[in-house]
């Protein structure tokens, strides 16, 4: 299933983000690809307030990894720009499967995606415009159906 949402500055877009976390379980993986300074991080901003984190999402381009404690669900927060595939297998997302929600900027350099994945393809459409295309398995539907 698809679902196609444009945002007009990084204030909806966080708007967006946050709105989503309303419904979430707690184990879903979103694996977001676009260009740089697209709003990947933004979006996750946005998913760390929803869900009440503790501290501000900033981008974990240097340490790989983040993780904030919200109120509901933990976010791990990923960042593949600068790594090989080796470095990311190390990394060993099965082990943070299905503990909270898991969010990765650069998902395409990941070879292969855990079943029940949320793609989210950013597309930048002018200075602070943003489209979203959000791919997802019926069984993540829940996501979009009060939308």
């Amino acid at each position: 299933m698809k679902k196609r949402i444009i945002t007009q500055s990084p204030e909806a877009t966080q708007r967006l983000a946050e709105t989503l976390t309303s419904g979430l379980r707690g184990d879903e993986l979103f694996a977001f690809t676009g260009d740089l300074g697209s709003g990947k991080t933004t979006f996750i901003q946005g998913l760390g307030k929803g869900l009440g984190a503790k501290t501000a999402v900033t981008s974990p381009t240097f340490v790989l990894q983040r993780i904030y404690r919200g109120k509901k669900h933990v976010l791990f927060h990923y960042d593949f720009y600068r790594l090989t595939e080796e470095e990311i297998y190390d990394l060993d997302l099965r082990e943070v499967l299905g503990k909270g929600v898991i969010a990765i900027e650069w998902a395409e350099k990941l070879p292969l995606l855990p079943p029940g994945s949320i793609k989210v393809k950013i597309r930048e459409k002018g200075a602070d415009k943003r489209e979203f295309i959000f791919e997802f398995p019926p069984e993540r539907d829940y996501l979009f159906s009060k939308r």
